[in-house]
Protein backbone atom coordinates (compact mmCIF):
# COMPACT_ATOMS: atom_id res chain seq x y z
CA UNK A 1 0.00 0.00 0.00
CA UNK A 2 1.26 3.31 -0.79
CA UNK A 3 1.80 6.39 1.82
CA UNK A 4 0.16 9.88 1.55
CA UNK A 5 3.09 12.42 2.59
CA UNK A 6 1.94 15.68 3.67
CA UNK A 7 3.13 18.90 3.06
CA UNK A 8 5.42 20.34 6.62
CA UNK A 9 7.62 23.24 6.61
CA UNK A 10 10.39 22.93 9.14
CA UNK A 11 10.30 25.58 11.28
CA UNK A 12 13.94 26.60 10.35
CA UNK A 13 13.20 27.09 6.79
CA UNK A 14 10.33 29.73 7.07
CA UNK A 15 12.67 32.81 7.48
CA UNK A 16 13.94 31.90 3.99
CA UNK A 17 10.62 31.62 2.19
CA UNK A 18 8.41 34.89 0.83
CA UNK A 19 5.37 35.21 -0.77
CA UNK A 20 5.16 34.56 -4.39
CA UNK A 21 5.12 37.11 -6.58
CA UNK A 22 4.55 35.93 -10.18
CA UNK A 23 1.63 35.84 -12.39
CA UNK A 24 2.05 32.42 -14.35
CA UNK A 25 1.07 33.51 -17.79
CA UNK A 26 2.49 30.58 -19.35
CA UNK A 27 1.35 27.27 -17.15
CA UNK A 28 5.10 26.99 -15.87
CA UNK A 29 4.62 26.36 -12.35
CA UNK A 30 3.40 23.23 -10.53
CA UNK A 31 0.90 23.89 -7.85
CA UNK A 32 3.04 22.62 -4.78
CA UNK A 33 6.23 24.85 -6.22
CA UNK A 34 4.59 28.11 -5.70
CA UNK A 35 7.40 29.46 -3.25
CA UNK A 36 10.34 31.87 -3.27
CA UNK A 37 13.54 31.22 -1.29
CA UNK A 38 16.29 34.02 -0.61
CA UNK A 39 19.86 33.17 -1.65
CA UNK A 40 21.95 32.35 1.36
CA UNK A 41 24.93 34.64 0.07
CA UNK A 42 25.91 37.37 -2.26
CA UNK A 43 27.52 36.44 -5.23
CA UNK A 44 27.78 36.66 -8.65
CA UNK A 45 24.15 35.78 -9.32
CA UNK A 46 22.76 37.98 -7.14
CA UNK A 47 19.47 39.90 -8.67
CA UNK A 48 18.98 37.22 -10.88
CA UNK A 49 15.81 34.94 -10.21
CA UNK A 50 16.11 30.89 -11.29
CA UNK A 51 13.21 28.11 -10.95
CA UNK A 52 14.07 24.49 -10.61
CA UNK A 53 12.30 21.73 -12.96
CA UNK A 54 10.15 19.46 -10.73
CA UNK A 55 12.59 16.37 -10.48
CA UNK A 56 15.22 18.58 -8.12
CA UNK A 57 14.84 18.53 -4.41
CA UNK A 58 14.21 22.00 -2.68
CA UNK A 59 14.38 20.87 1.31
CA UNK A 60 10.52 21.47 2.78
CA UNK A 61 9.26 21.30 -0.46
CA UNK A 62 7.64 18.17 -2.49
CA UNK A 63 8.97 16.82 -5.67
CA UNK A 64 6.61 15.50 -7.67
CA UNK A 65 8.67 14.89 -10.91
CA UNK A 66 5.55 15.04 -13.31
CA UNK A 67 3.16 12.48 -11.84
CA UNK A 68 0.72 13.17 -8.97
CA UNK A 69 1.65 8.82 -7.63
CA UNK A 70 5.00 9.84 -7.28
CA UNK A 71 4.18 13.22 -5.27
CA UNK A 72 1.94 11.29 -2.96
CA UNK A 73 4.55 8.57 -2.20
CA UNK A 74 7.87 10.46 -1.51
CA UNK A 75 8.18 12.48 1.50
CA UNK A 76 9.27 15.84 1.73
CA UNK A 77 13.05 15.96 0.73
CA UNK A 78 15.18 17.62 3.81
CA UNK A 79 18.11 18.69 1.88
CA UNK A 80 18.40 20.77 -1.07
CA UNK A 81 20.10 19.35 -4.54
CA UNK A 82 23.74 20.61 -4.49
CA UNK A 83 23.44 22.40 -7.31
CA UNK A 84 20.20 24.17 -5.93
CA UNK A 85 22.27 24.94 -2.75
CA UNK A 86 25.31 26.49 -5.10
CA UNK A 87 22.61 29.25 -6.91
CA UNK A 88 21.33 29.80 -3.51
CA UNK A 89 25.10 30.42 -2.60
CA UNK A 90 25.80 32.40 -5.43
CA UNK A 91 23.14 35.18 -4.58
CA UNK A 92 20.40 33.74 -6.94
CA UNK A 93 16.74 33.71 -5.63
CA UNK A 94 14.81 30.81 -6.17
CA UNK A 95 11.04 31.48 -7.93
CA UNK A 96 10.00 27.78 -6.86
CA UNK A 97 9.20 25.03 -9.15
CA UNK A 98 8.00 24.31 -12.45
CA UNK A 99 6.41 21.18 -14.72
CA UNK A 100 8.43 18.34 -16.09
CA UNK A 101 7.04 15.57 -18.68
CA UNK A 102 6.29 12.87 -15.88
CA UNK A 103 9.87 11.19 -15.04
CA UNK A 104 11.18 13.30 -17.52
CA UNK A 105 10.55 10.37 -20.35
CA UNK A 106 9.51 12.33 -23.17
CA UNK A 107 10.47 15.04 -25.45
CA UNK A 108 7.16 16.67 -26.35
CA UNK A 109 6.58 18.75 -22.89
CA UNK A 110 2.73 17.96 -22.68
CA UNK A 111 1.50 16.77 -19.42
CA UNK A 112 -1.61 14.47 -18.67
CA UNK A 113 -2.03 15.81 -15.11
CA UNK A 114 -0.93 19.66 -15.23
CA UNK A 115 -1.52 20.58 -18.68
CA UNK A 116 0.98 21.89 -21.36
CA UNK A 117 2.96 25.26 -20.95
CA UNK A 118 3.07 28.02 -22.96
CA UNK A 119 5.55 28.61 -25.80
CA UNK A 120 5.82 32.07 -26.27
CA UNK A 121 8.07 32.29 -29.19
CA UNK A 122 5.25 30.17 -31.01
CA UNK A 123 1.76 30.24 -28.35
CA UNK A 124 0.69 27.22 -31.09
CA UNK A 125 3.39 24.96 -30.65
CA UNK A 126 5.06 22.93 -27.29
CA UNK A 127 7.74 23.61 -25.78
CA UNK A 128 9.82 20.37 -25.90
CA UNK A 129 10.28 18.56 -22.84
CA UNK A 130 11.20 17.41 -20.07
CA UNK A 131 12.26 20.98 -19.22
CA UNK A 132 8.94 22.55 -20.86
CA UNK A 133 8.04 24.15 -17.26
CA UNK A 134 11.64 25.97 -17.13
CA UNK A 135 11.58 26.51 -20.84
CA UNK A 136 8.20 28.31 -20.66
CA UNK A 137 8.95 29.85 -17.68
CA UNK A 138 12.08 31.42 -19.02
CA UNK A 139 10.56 32.33 -22.93
CA UNK A 140 8.00 34.39 -21.03
CA UNK A 141 11.18 36.24 -19.41
CA UNK A 142 9.34 35.31 -16.10
CA UNK A 143 12.30 34.22 -14.37
CA UNK A 144 16.45 34.49 -15.62
CA UNK A 145 17.28 31.13 -15.61
CA UNK A 146 15.87 27.86 -14.81
CA UNK A 147 17.09 24.63 -13.59
CA UNK A 148 16.59 21.72 -16.18
CA UNK A 149 17.70 18.17 -16.94
CA UNK A 150 19.40 16.54 -20.32
CA UNK A 151 18.89 12.80 -20.63
CA UNK A 152 18.26 12.19 -24.13
CA UNK A 153 17.75 16.01 -25.10
CA UNK A 154 15.50 17.26 -22.48
CA UNK A 155 17.29 20.61 -22.14
CA UNK A 156 18.82 20.84 -26.24
CA UNK A 157 15.61 20.16 -27.63
CA UNK A 158 13.16 22.76 -25.71
CA UNK A 159 15.77 25.19 -25.75
CA UNK A 160 15.71 24.95 -30.10
CA UNK A 161 11.75 24.97 -29.24
CA UNK A 162 11.57 28.14 -27.71
CA UNK A 163 14.66 30.12 -28.99
CA UNK A 164 16.82 29.87 -25.72
CA UNK A 165 20.27 29.13 -24.36
CA UNK A 166 20.73 25.58 -23.53
CA UNK A 167 23.01 22.37 -22.83
CA UNK A 168 24.19 19.16 -21.72
CA UNK A 169 27.36 19.08 -19.52
CA UNK A 170 29.45 16.89 -19.74
CA UNK A 171 28.44 13.30 -17.85
CA UNK A 172 29.07 13.25 -13.96
CA UNK A 173 30.20 16.95 -14.14
CA UNK A 174 27.12 18.59 -11.93
CA UNK A 175 26.17 16.12 -8.85
CA UNK A 176 22.56 14.58 -9.83
CA UNK A 177 22.00 13.46 -6.53
CA UNK A 178 18.83 15.25 -4.85
CA UNK A 179 18.20 14.67 -8.49
CA UNK A 180 14.77 12.60 -9.40
CA UNK A 181 16.72 10.28 -11.97
CA UNK A 182 14.93 8.55 -15.60
CA UNK A 183 18.55 6.98 -17.11
CA UNK A 184 21.28 7.09 -14.59
CA UNK A 185 24.01 6.51 -16.88
CA UNK A 186 22.79 9.19 -19.15
CA UNK A 187 21.58 12.04 -16.93
CA UNK A 188 23.22 15.79 -16.90
CA UNK A 189 22.27 19.03 -14.72
CA UNK A 190 21.58 21.93 -16.74
CA UNK A 191 20.25 25.25 -17.56
CA UNK A 192 18.42 27.48 -19.99
CA UNK A 193 18.50 30.94 -19.93
CA UNK A 194 16.85 33.82 -22.27
CA UNK A 195 19.99 35.63 -23.49
CA UNK A 196 23.89 34.26 -23.70
CA UNK A 197 25.36 36.81 -21.24
CA UNK A 198 23.06 35.12 -18.16
CA UNK A 199 23.70 32.04 -19.53
CA UNK A 200 27.36 32.21 -19.12
CA UNK A 201 26.99 33.53 -15.79
CA UNK A 202 25.27 30.95 -14.34
CA UNK A 203 28.00 28.71 -16.35
CA UNK A 204 30.84 30.51 -14.61
CA UNK A 205 29.02 30.08 -10.75
CA UNK A 206 28.59 26.21 -11.62
CA UNK A 207 31.18 24.84 -13.72
CA UNK A 208 35.14 24.69 -13.26
CA UNK A 209 37.20 26.70 -15.34
CA UNK A 210 37.76 25.53 -18.84
CA UNK A 211 39.79 26.91 -21.85
CA UNK A 212 39.05 25.71 -25.74
CA UNK A 213 40.63 26.73 -28.79
CA UNK A 214 39.31 24.49 -31.10
CA UNK A 215 42.03 23.68 -34.39
CA UNK A 216 39.22 21.10 -35.99
CA UNK A 217 36.00 21.96 -36.75
CA UNK A 218 33.74 19.04 -37.55
CA UNK A 219 30.61 18.57 -39.90
CA UNK A 220 28.54 15.13 -39.05
CA UNK A 221 26.82 15.22 -42.09
CA UNK A 222 24.45 12.42 -41.18
CA UNK A 223 23.59 14.62 -38.18
CA UNK A 224 22.60 17.61 -40.10
CA UNK A 225 20.98 15.27 -42.63
CA UNK A 226 18.04 14.20 -40.17
CA UNK A 227 17.24 18.19 -39.11
CA UNK A 228 14.86 19.86 -41.96
CA UNK A 229 15.92 21.87 -44.72
CA UNK A 230 15.46 25.13 -42.14
CA UNK A 231 18.53 24.21 -39.73
CA UNK A 232 21.08 24.70 -43.36
CA UNK A 233 21.87 28.27 -43.13
CA UNK A 234 22.17 28.48 -39.31
CA UNK A 235 24.63 25.63 -39.29
CA UNK A 236 26.69 27.05 -42.30
CA UNK A 237 26.54 30.61 -40.24
CA UNK A 238 28.04 29.12 -37.11
CA UNK A 239 30.04 27.11 -39.16
CA UNK A 240 31.86 30.21 -41.11
CA UNK A 241 31.89 31.99 -37.65
CA UNK A 242 33.65 29.55 -36.08
CA UNK A 243 36.61 28.93 -39.55
CA UNK A 244 36.70 32.72 -39.89
CA UNK A 245 37.33 33.20 -35.75
CA UNK A 246 40.30 30.40 -35.50
CA UNK A 247 41.62 29.90 -39.34
CA UNK A 248 40.54 26.01 -38.44
CA UNK A 249 40.12 23.45 -40.69
CA UNK A 250 36.81 22.22 -41.20
CA UNK A 251 36.46 18.84 -41.98
CA UNK A 252 32.67 17.04 -43.05
CA UNK A 253 32.47 13.20 -42.38
CA UNK A 254 29.61 10.95 -41.02
CA UNK A 255 30.02 10.39 -37.01
CA UNK A 256 28.32 6.73 -37.57
CA UNK A 257 30.15 5.98 -41.17
CA UNK A 258 28.42 3.78 -42.65
CA UNK A 259 25.96 3.31 -39.73
CA UNK A 260 22.38 4.81 -39.85
CA UNK A 261 22.43 7.21 -36.49
CA UNK A 262 18.85 5.93 -36.05
CA UNK A 263 21.34 2.68 -34.86
CA UNK A 264 22.63 4.56 -32.31
CA UNK A 265 19.33 5.80 -31.36
CA UNK A 266 18.85 2.20 -30.95
CA UNK A 267 21.76 1.55 -28.80
CA UNK A 268 20.47 4.63 -26.29
CA UNK A 269 16.80 3.88 -25.82
CA UNK A 270 17.84 0.01 -25.49
CA UNK A 271 20.62 0.82 -22.33
CA UNK A 272 18.55 3.61 -21.49
CA UNK A 273 15.61 1.64 -21.19
CA UNK A 274 16.88 -0.86 -19.25
CA UNK A 275 18.27 1.65 -16.82
CA UNK A 276 15.07 3.04 -16.48
CA UNK A 277 13.63 0.00 -15.43
CA UNK A 278 15.76 -1.18 -13.13
CA UNK A 279 15.22 2.38 -11.26
CA UNK A 280 11.92 2.78 -11.56
CA UNK A 281 10.20 -0.66 -12.11
CA UNK A 282 9.35 -1.57 -8.55
CA UNK A 283 7.83 1.66 -7.98
CA UNK A 284 5.23 1.43 -11.02
CA UNK A 285 4.47 -2.12 -10.26
CA UNK A 286 3.59 -1.43 -6.46
CA UNK A 287 1.63 1.96 -7.46
CA UNK A 288 0.24 1.33 -11.00
CA UNK A 289 0.54 5.32 -11.71
CA UNK A 290 -1.32 6.74 -13.84
CA UNK A 291 0.88 7.13 -17.33
CA UNK A 292 -0.67 10.21 -20.69
CA UNK A 293 -0.25 7.67 -23.24
CA UNK A 294 3.06 7.75 -24.77
CA UNK A 295 4.96 7.85 -21.42
CA UNK A 296 3.17 4.52 -20.30
CA UNK A 297 4.31 2.81 -23.69
CA UNK A 298 7.46 3.84 -23.34
CA UNK A 299 7.02 2.20 -19.53
CA UNK A 300 5.93 -0.69 -20.60
CA UNK A 301 8.79 -1.25 -23.45
CA UNK A 302 11.49 -0.84 -21.33
CA UNK A 303 9.98 -3.35 -18.88
CA UNK A 304 10.23 -5.65 -21.82
CA UNK A 305 13.88 -5.14 -22.51
CA UNK A 306 16.51 -8.31 -21.30
CA UNK A 307 19.40 -7.85 -19.53
CA UNK A 308 21.42 -9.44 -22.80
CA UNK A 309 19.84 -6.52 -25.19
CA UNK A 310 20.92 -4.04 -22.39
CA UNK A 311 24.28 -5.53 -22.15
CA UNK A 312 24.75 -5.83 -26.15
CA UNK A 313 23.45 -2.05 -25.44
CA UNK A 314 25.96 -0.92 -23.04
CA UNK A 315 29.12 -2.73 -24.97
CA UNK A 316 27.79 -1.18 -28.80
CA UNK A 317 27.64 2.63 -26.63
CA UNK A 318 31.03 2.05 -25.01
CA UNK A 319 32.26 1.59 -28.54
CA UNK A 320 30.26 4.76 -29.67
CA UNK A 321 31.60 6.62 -27.06
CA UNK A 322 35.03 6.21 -27.25
CA UNK A 323 34.73 6.54 -31.49
CA UNK A 324 33.14 10.15 -31.00
CA UNK A 325 35.84 11.03 -28.30
CA UNK A 326 38.78 9.88 -30.52
CA UNK A 327 36.84 11.96 -33.84
CA UNK A 328 36.77 14.77 -31.54
CA UNK A 329 39.93 14.59 -29.65
CA UNK A 330 41.12 17.48 -27.20
CA UNK A 331 40.52 20.38 -29.98
CA UNK A 332 37.75 19.32 -32.01
CA UNK A 333 34.11 20.58 -31.85
CA UNK A 334 31.13 19.32 -34.14
CA UNK A 335 28.27 21.72 -35.37
CA UNK A 336 25.38 20.36 -35.69
CA UNK A 337 21.79 20.97 -35.00
CA UNK A 338 20.04 20.86 -31.49
CA UNK A 339 17.14 19.33 -32.70
CA UNK A 340 15.19 17.83 -36.09
CA UNK A 341 12.55 20.42 -36.49
CA UNK A 342 11.08 23.80 -35.34
CA UNK A 343 8.86 23.06 -32.27
CA UNK A 344 5.90 20.67 -33.66
CA UNK A 345 2.26 22.52 -32.72
CA UNK A 346 0.29 21.51 -29.52
CA UNK A 347 -2.66 19.92 -31.99
CA UNK A 348 0.16 17.56 -34.06
CA UNK A 349 -0.82 14.36 -34.94
CA UNK A 350 1.27 12.31 -32.08
CA UNK A 351 2.44 9.75 -34.76
CA UNK A 352 3.70 12.78 -37.00
CA UNK A 353 5.22 13.96 -32.80
CA UNK A 354 6.82 10.86 -33.05
CA UNK A 355 8.50 10.88 -35.91
CA UNK A 356 10.29 14.12 -34.93
CA UNK A 357 10.94 12.72 -32.08
CA UNK A 358 13.38 9.41 -33.04
CA UNK A 359 14.59 11.66 -35.95
CA UNK A 360 15.90 14.56 -32.95
CA UNK A 361 16.84 11.62 -30.48
CA UNK A 362 19.45 10.34 -33.25
CA UNK A 363 20.53 13.56 -33.52
CA UNK A 364 20.69 14.27 -29.65
CA UNK A 365 21.78 10.87 -28.82
CA UNK A 366 25.11 11.64 -29.91
CA UNK A 367 26.25 13.34 -26.92
CA UNK A 368 24.32 11.16 -24.50
CA UNK A 369 26.29 8.51 -26.04
CA UNK A 370 29.96 9.88 -26.04
CA UNK A 371 29.25 11.70 -22.49
CA UNK A 372 30.23 15.26 -23.69
CA UNK A 373 29.02 18.66 -23.31
CA UNK A 374 26.93 19.96 -26.02
CA UNK A 375 25.78 24.02 -26.53
CA UNK A 376 22.40 25.33 -27.88
CA UNK A 377 22.63 28.69 -28.86
CA UNK A 378 19.02 30.17 -30.60
CA UNK A 379 18.44 31.62 -33.84
CA UNK A 380 15.70 33.61 -35.17
CA UNK A 381 15.09 33.56 -38.84
CA UNK A 382 13.66 35.75 -41.34
CA UNK A 383 9.71 34.83 -40.53
CA UNK A 384 10.40 35.27 -36.70
CA UNK A 385 10.28 31.57 -36.05
CA UNK A 386 13.83 29.91 -33.74
CA UNK A 387 15.31 27.38 -33.54
CA UNK A 388 19.12 25.78 -31.74
CA UNK A 389 22.40 25.35 -33.39
CA UNK A 390 24.72 23.50 -31.27
CA UNK A 391 28.35 22.98 -30.48
CA UNK A 392 29.49 19.64 -29.24
CA UNK A 393 33.05 19.77 -27.60
CA UNK A 394 35.75 17.56 -25.61
CA UNK A 395 35.07 16.50 -22.19
CA UNK A 396 35.24 19.12 -19.62
CA UNK A 397 34.87 21.58 -21.95
CA UNK A 398 31.66 22.79 -20.96
CA UNK A 399 32.47 25.85 -19.65
CA UNK A 400 35.07 27.21 -22.39
CA UNK A 401 32.12 25.49 -24.84
CA UNK A 402 29.72 28.17 -23.44
CA UNK A 403 32.07 31.32 -23.93
CA UNK A 404 32.65 30.16 -27.36
CA UNK A 405 29.21 30.09 -28.34
CA UNK A 406 28.84 33.61 -27.08
CA UNK A 407 31.44 34.74 -28.63
CA UNK A 408 30.32 33.02 -32.40
CA UNK A 409 26.98 34.48 -31.75
CA UNK A 410 27.78 38.13 -31.20
CA UNK A 411 29.94 37.54 -34.27
CA UNK A 412 26.75 36.13 -36.32
CA UNK A 413 24.65 39.04 -35.13
CA UNK A 414 27.32 41.73 -35.19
Amino acid sequence: MSMVWRKVIHPCLLHKTMTFPITDTVGAWVPHGRFVMAPTAVGMLSGLRFAVKDVFDVAGYPTGAGNPAWLATHPLPTQHSPVVDSLLAAGATLMGKVLTDELAYSLHGDNVHYGTPVNSEAPDCVTGGSSSGSAAAVSARLVDFALGTDTGGSTRVPASYTGLWGLRTTHGLLPTHGLVPLHPSFDTVTWLAHDGATFERVATALLPASELEPKRILIPQDAWDLADPVFRSPLQLVTEAMASLFGTEVTGLGFAGETPLADWRLTYATAGAHEGWATHGSWITDNSPNFGAAIASRWQAASRVTDEAASAARDKGNAIREHVRGLLGADGVAVLPSAASLAPRRDADPAAVDAIRLRTMAITCIAGLAGLPQVSMPFRLADGSVLGISLLGPEGSALGLIRLAVKLQGMINA
